[in-house]
């Protein structure tokens, strides 16, 4: 028998929708003691002033989730905040050149005022204006992820006026953060079933660290965001792997593609030997189906054999098929600020991931929705989203 249970877990507190009002919320709901509110302190999102929503950095995960979490929902709902110790539970805290490009490139959507944005500041304020679309090219200037820049800025151009064209320069493929082809094959899929156009074009491979990748992403907003429900995985289509290689033997991807064939059963495989400033190395697993995908990634690393790499991948893969879940965990989190401006919606996925528990903390900071988790009897879990968003 599952339970559920209202975010935030029992101990936590966070404020309510700015528009309310309220100085202070307590906590709203009660998590089964010692489960989802494992590994996470009393943390606290409260107001610092009349109409300011304070966002305690270390919240959850504590690195840069809570910060492009927080811009998107700015954008979105137009409510400005301050966040302090940014990126706390990191080895270098505060702003590096990624998290600083995501602030900028919020900036510019938003026409945000904006303080303290400077490499190494654990600090800011973030006031948005009026949120546009248009045409818009961010550098990130190494081979930090250009997806996580796009996390920031994304769903608020889901429910722009007009439609966007992105241009982002820096990391597709780095070790922290989903591959492009997540985006391509995953997420943006995912975002047309809530009934908007959004198509991407990899220009350029950007491995770490070199970087000197280019995608460009196109965006044209719908009326109103719908709400998905994706809790039954439909039938598996296709399985399928692909070994990126950059100025690194093809041996590599051939020895990577032996380990998905003996662990996984997969036949269908390639090596793509691709152009890029800098030596890289990408194991891509596929899997497709209706109205449902998954990429999961295995990176090549200097000192680290290719049949580790294919291991650890098939591995996070199998884990994903066994689980017969529709939403894989980076998906998860990338859902729900998305399913939050709708107003509603439902997934079923893999148990929870710190990263996913932390971006439900900073949406109820910004949004009256209340996420409901309940745990499902194979060991997945089911999310639900209700009440007012803002599409």
């Amino acid at each position: 028998m599952g339970f559920s249970t209202s975010w935030p877990p029992l101990g936590f507190s966070c404020c309510r929708h700015a528009s309310q009002r309220r100085e202070e919320a307590g906590s709203a709901g009660l998590g089964p003691k010692g489960h989802y509110g494992r590994g996470l302190r009393r943390q606290r999102l409260r107001y610092a002033e009349k109409g300011m929503i304070l966002v305690d950095g270390s919240l959850g995960e504590g690195g840069g989730q809570v910060l492009r979490t927080a811009l998107a929902l700015s954008l979105a709902t137009g409510e400005p905040f301050r966040i302090q110790r940014i990126r706390a539970r990191r080895p270098r805290p505060g702003l590096g050149r990624q998290h600083l490009t995501a602030v900028q490139a919020a900036a510019e959507v938003g026409e945000a005022e904006v303080e303290g944005a400077a490499l190494g500041s654990t600090t800011l304020t973030f006031r948005p204006r009026r949120l546009r679309g248009g045409d818009f090219s961010w550098e990130v200037g190494t081979a930090g992820s250009v997806g996580l820049v796009l996390q920031a800025v994304l769903p608020a151009l889901l429910v722009a006026s007009h439609a966007s064209r992105l241009k982002l320069s820096g990391g597709t493929h780095n070790p922290q953060a989903p591959p492009y082809e997540f985006l391509s094959l995953v997420l943006f899929p995912f975002l047309r079933r809530m009934g908007v156009a959004v198509e991407g074009k990899l220009e350029a491979y950007g491995f770490y660290p070199a970087g000197g990748g280019r995608v460009q992403v196109e965006v044209r907003p719908a009326d109103k965001l719908l709400p998905v429900v994706a809790e039954q995985r439909k039938e598996v289509r296709r399985c399928s792997a692909l070994a990126l290689l950059a100025r690194l033997p093809r041996k590599v991807g051939e020895r990577e593609l032996a380990v998905v064939r003996r662990e996984l059963g997969w036949e269908e495989g390639a090596v793509v030997e691709v152009e890029s400033p800098g030596p890289g190395n990408a194991l891509l697993l596929m899997v497709e189906g209706e109205e449902f995908a998954e990429v999961v990634t295995g990176f090549g690393t200097k000192g680290v054999p290719a049949e580790q790499v294919a291991q650890r991948a098939c591995d996070a893969m199998g884990r994903f098929l066994a689980a017969s879940v529709p939403v894989g965990e980076h998906l998860a989190d990338q859902l729900l600020v998305p399913l939050a401006l709708a107003g509603g919606g439902r997934f079923r996925t893999l148990p929870l991931s710190l990263h996913t528990r932390t971006v439900i903390e900073v949406v109820r900071a910004f949004l009256p929705v209340e996420v409901m988790v309940s745990a499902h009897p194979d060991g997945s879990e089911v999310v639900e989203l209700v009440t007012g968003g803002v599409a």
